[in-house]
């Protein structure tokens, strides 16, 4: 007999979001190209839902030149153009124009600290945060240390990188774990 796995409710059956769930979702995450991509998809969420982006992942990646920030911090308005005219990325002006800032702020910040997950796991200093959530409605769609992340971001020039919008991205990389105690992930996740 076969035992059903339990798993966070927010994945429901759509085979794209289990898979995403199982095998991406709190993963701890130290590779710089990986933790750009994900910045990047985390603002696009914004006022959307994450498995609207999802399914736009690869078309963002083909739009983005696999989200390589040495290019994306050289955009210009004739490229901002052209992706306003892509019908597989969310075309929104501003959140395209972040693009371009935050392919800076990324290199400035690899520059200034070695690598931009050097950075990041400064925040919690070097290790995922592990917490204990027992329903979806116990985990926070922010929090005072996504407020900090946030503020950082933006005074080095980032956009569409609010404090929800960072703890999202700290959820999709690892830095915390909050996966529901009774998912099959947690106790993987927890003992890496």
């Amino acid at each position: 007999m076969i035992e059903k796995k339990i798993r966070c409710g927010w994945c429901g059956q759509e085979p794209l979001y289990v898979n995403y769930h199982d095998m991406e979702w709190g993963v701890p995450t130290h590779d710089d190209q990986k933790l750009f991509e994900m910045l990047i998809l985390e603002g696009q969420q914004a006022g959307l839902s994450w498995i609207t982006v999802l399914k736009k992942r690869e078309h963002y990646r083909m739009a983005l030149d696999n989200f390589n920030p040495q290019k994306m911090a050289s955009y210009d308005d004739q490229k901002r153009n052209e992706l306003m005219q892509n019908s597989g990325i969310i075309r929104n002006r501003l959140k395209i124009l972040s693009f371009t800032k935050n392919a800076q702020g990324f290199l400035n910040i690899q520059e200034e600290f070695g690598s931009f997950d050097s950075y990041l796991w400064e925040f919690v200093e070097g290790k995922a945060i592990q917490n204990a959530w027992q329903s979806l409605a116990d985990i926070p769609g922010k929090t005072p240390l996504a407020e900090k992340l946030s503020v950082n971001l933006k005074k080095r020039g980032f956009s569409f990188i609010g404090p929800t919008i960072c703890y999202a991205f700290m959820q999709s990389v690892g830095m915390v774990n909050d996966h529901l105690v009774d998912c099959f992930r947690y106790s993987e996740l927890a003992n890496l």
